[in-house]
């Protein structure tokens, strides 16, 4: 019995990982780890250089979007067996080099797909109604129906670009509503029962509303400029709950004044820290001075996936993922 116990107990002990936490997330993360028997360390305000004097001690690293690793950081965690993100997109961390190192990656974006949907489809309804505009001129005792007068989705034409986790869960959402919604992506056969997958052309001539569902890549990465929206037949308008570096703001701007663009639904701005956490430490170019001060957009603070119960369910998905590959 004894020996039986001891080689039980050796088995269990090999999947024991020390794991770094860099970020603040729900308690289950840390708590869901430690049931699967691995240490978990905190550190959530080291600099970036203190945490690579100390990376090589662990197996495992979560983040969300505290700082980069990159290959200097990479080359310091030289027993790293994985980088788990607690959001969808991994443009912080150096992918190609991580898999060089054969460090497996992980991230979640099925914890807060639903979020973003519900996000991207609020915002679209209060700018088409007017909702912010209205609330705050009848706050300050202004009482305008015909200049608040909204316009109703029925009958338009809803173009996702990115249909992936968020684009679909955005579509589904729609699919309470008489729209037509297409999709267009990199990636061939992936439109389903709620959105018909198009090339560029049809997605240029039919969009009323353009709504941005992608990965920050090399191939996204400023890719709403003046180019892109001259392409489009109708004017239309855009929803950014995906990344605020693939939309031009100057360009945005001058799309909005010339009325190729009617407004902008933008959970995210060009203008951002990578981290996420902060904006106003510039000062203010006179394009987002534009924007923040414009009836034609909606602005929100990064928080599309932000829910109460994204945060559970992002933190929970890292810990299932981490469970299926190093648990089993």
């Amino acid at each position: 019995m004894a020996i039986f116990q001891e080689v039980f107990l050796l088995l269990h002990n090999s999947f024991i990982m020390k794991i770094l936490l860099l970020d603040s997330n729900h308690p289950i993360l840390k708590s869901g780890l430690e049931q699967l028997g691995h240490q978990c360390d905190e550190d959530f305000t080291s600099s970036k250089s203190v945490v690579e004097t100390k990376i090589n001690q662990y197996q495992g690293l979560v983040i969300r979007s505290r700082f980069n690793i990159d290959k200097q950081f990479i080359d310091c965690a030289k027993n790293l067996k994985f980088i788990a993100r607690v959001g969808a997109g991994l443009e912080n961390i150096d992918c190609a080099y991580a898999d060089k190192k054969e460090i497996k990656l992980i991230s979640a974006p099925e914890g807060n797909r639903n979020a973003v949907g519900e996000h991207a489809l609020g915002m679209l309804l209060n700018l088409l109604n007017h909702l912010t505009k209205a609330d705050r001129e009848v706050r300050n005792g202004v009482w305008l129906r015909t200049e608040n007068r909204g316009t109703e989705l029925e009958g338009k034409t809803i173009g996702i670009i990115g249909y992936g986790n968020m684009g679909k869960s955005f579509a589904k959402k729609l699919s309470g509503f008489d729209v037509k919604v297409i999709c267009y992506d990199i990636l061939p056969n992936i439109g389903d029962a709620y959105a018909s997958q198009v090339n560029l052309k049809t997605f240029f001539n039919e969009s009323d509303i353009v709504s941005l569902h992608t990965p920050l890549t090399d191939l996204t990465l400023n890719m709403i400029n003046a180019e892109f929206i001259s392409k489009f037949k109708k004017p239309f308008y855009l929803i950014n709950t995906a990344r605020g570096k693939s939309v031009v703001t100057d360009d945005l701007v001058i799309a909005l004044e010339k009325g190729q663009i009617i407004g902008a639904c933008l959970d995210v701005l060009e203008y951002e820290k990578t981290s996420f956490e902060s904006l106003f430490n510039i000062e203010m170019p006179t394009s987002l001075s534009y924007l923040v001060h414009s009836d034609k957009v909606i602005l929100s603070p990064h928080i599309a996936g932000w829910t109460h119960e994204s945060n559970y369910k992002l933190a929970k998905t890292i810990v299932d993922k981490i469970a299926l590959n190093f648990n089993q």
